[in-house]
This record gives C-alpha cells, structure tokens and sequence, in this order.
C-alpha cells in the first residue's frame, strides 16, 4: 500500500439561478441518514436497491442470488484506488495482483489473467476484451469517485447476463452525469504506484447532461 500519499481535489461547479438540490427531489431520491440515530425497527426496514441479480431495479434482500454491494461511501473509507483493489472488499471474489499493473479477479476459482468465466459490466454494459472474453482490469479507468455502486453477483447467472457469466457479474454503476458536474483533478503520489491521476469534466445542456475524463 502507499506510505506516503498526497492528493489533491479541484470541483468548481457551475452557477446556477437554482439550487442544486431542491427539497422536493432530496426527498424524492432519499437523503443519507446516520444510521446510528436509526431505530431497530428502522434498521430492518433500510433498504438497498440492486438491478444485477434479475436485470430490473428490487432490493437487495429480496434479490434471489448471493449478491454484494459496495457503496459510494465504502468505496471512499476503503481508500482503494483501483476497482480490483476495491473487490478485495467482497467476500468470495480472489483478486491477485500479478505485477505493478495487471490483476487477476474471478469468482469461484480459476484465476488467472485470462480469467474468462466472469461477467463484466460499467453501468450494464460489457467491457470483455474479444481477443480473450475477459477484462484488462488496469485498462477500467473510471473513477472511484465517480462510482455511485459495485454489484457482485456470486454464481451463474448466464440465463440472464449471456456469455461470460458462468461463476459470477460485476456491475459497476457509476453516479448520474447531473451528479458530476463541473471540474475535478485528481492527485495521487506515492512509493509504489508512482502516480495516479485524472481529470474529469461534466457539464448540463439542453438534451441532458454528460461528462468526460482522461
């Protein structure tokens, strides 16, 4: 892990006449709450929603599968800089690290760089590589905060998903672009991963809104 790190974060969002948030969609989208000012009869009923397990928004304990989520906020207490290195968080997936920049990450065995038994998707859609069926992890650049969820599903889920999913899917969904909006630069500089950065770029138009990073 990095011993000595030093980051830096530059957002400027644009002026807007309204507020960002206005109350009616705060409440509509549901605000974070602290979970320890939380009841138990509230803490039964906390939720998660989950679309990997049957294709279609549920939540999470009513999905009929073995599925994991890792949220926005695990990800940033983790301190991971990598999607692999975040997977290391969920219970029965393996992740190695074969050198500086290549990962092996599978679910149920059989890993290997060329791993192909694992489906996975940025915001459902597939990111295999066709010269293998598998994924070149170092080559998954999103950015960790941009990342609104992970989904691990555990098992087959190839009736649903196709090829590839045989022992299990990652569904990385990331936040909506009307989240992002604005600048942002990141820094990262350390003993073993030398240096690690991007910068991103999300802006509203009338059509909707999008963003960009390298």
């Amino acid at each position: 892990m990095l011993t000595h790190a030093a980051s830096l974060l530059l957002l400027l969002l644009p002026q807007s006449s309204e507020p960002p948030h206005a109350g009616g969609e705060e409440s509509k989208a549901g605000a974070p709450q602290d979970l320890t000012e939380l009841s138990l009869e509230d803490l039964m009923n906390v939720e998660v929603e989950v679309v990997s397990a049957a294709r279609h928004a549920q939540s999470l304990s009513s999905a009929p599968a073995a599925i994991f989520v890792l949220t926005s906020a695990e990800l940033r207490r983790s301190g991971a800089t990598s999607i692999p290195e975040a997977l290391r968080l969920v219970p029965g997936v393996n992740v190695a690290r074969l050198d500086s920049n290549r990962w092996a990450v599978t679910i149920r065995g059989f890993n290997s760089q060329f791993a192909n038994k694992l489906l996975v998707l940025v915001d459902g859609r597939s990111v295999y590589t066709p010269l293998f069926s598998g994924v070149w992890w170092d080559t998954l650049d999103v950015p960790m905060a941009d990342i609104e969820r992970i989904e691990v599903v555990r098992g087959p889920g190839g009736a649903l998903w196709g090829a590839n999913a045989v022992n299990g899917i990652i569904n990385i969904i990331t936040k909506p672009a009307s989240e992002t909006l604005g600048n942002q630069l990141s820094l990262l500089i350390g003993n073993e991963d030398k240096f690690i950065g991007y910068v991103r770029h999300g802006e509203t138009t009338e059509q909707g809104a999008w963003r960009a990073w390298a």
